[in-house]
Parts: C-alpha cells; structure tokens; sequence
C-alpha cells in the first residue's frame, strides 16, 4: 500500500437467491500513513581506522525502518552548511575544518529522524 491508496472502498456483488440483484457493502475509508524513518545510524570508512590530513573520508546514513521516498541532510555541529544529500557523504582532502560532531536526518515528507552524532578527528 501507498498513500495514494487512501480512499473509500466497498464491494459490489450478484446475489443468486430468490430473486437476482446486485449488492453492495458499506462504504469503507482505508487511511494509509507513511511509516516514520526510525533507528538513523551513521557509519564511517576509513583506511586504515583512521583519517589523516589530506585524505579522503565517505560517511554512511542508514534507517531501520520507514517508508519513502527518503530524503537525507547531513550536517556538521557548529556550521549551518549543508553538506549533502544522499545516504553517502563524501570528504575529499580533509582538513583540520572538518574534524567536528556529524549527523544525518532523515525525512519522509511528513516526519524527520536524526542520526546520533558521529566524532570525526583529521590528524
């Protein structure tokens, strides 16, 4: 089921009986509710453990649960920059300005979820 889906519904049916004629239920109205985006995680790539001056650096969002389309925002702590918008962010040539507190929210057009902080230190 999708949102759109969201109408009445009832059923029509011939009834064999006595006398023929066509039949019909109750009207029914069926709702259906996106499921919120639970359980953000973020998750890190590194070479090696760990990130060096200059190095490259890819970020992973994941959600637990929840019906899209998904939509993703990472941010850093302290920058009011948006930094991407996929499930993937990619740092190239990491310098001391990117060592910092990140989070990915998570929305499905009605609610928003957001990912702990992951600690990320350039050396």
């Amino acid at each position: 089921l999708q949102p759109h889906h969201t109408s009445s519904y009832r059923c029509k049916g011939y009834v064999s009986l006595v006398v023929s004629h066509w039949s019909k239920s109750e009207q029914v109205t069926v709702t259906v509710h996106r499921v919120p985006p639970l359980g953000v995680s973020l998750s890190v790539q590194l070479q090696g453990g760990q990130v060096e001056f200059g190095d490259s650096l890819v970020l992973n969002c994941a959600v637990a649960m929840g019906t899209g389309p998904l939509s993703f925002s990472w941010h850093q702590e302290g920058s009011g920059t948006l930094l991407g918008t996929g499930p993937h962010l990619e740092l190239h040539h990491v310098g001391d300005n990117d060592s910092g507190q990140y989070r990915c929210w998570v929305s499905n057009g009605e609610s928003v979820a957001k990912s702990g902080p992951l600690n990320v230190t350039v050396l």
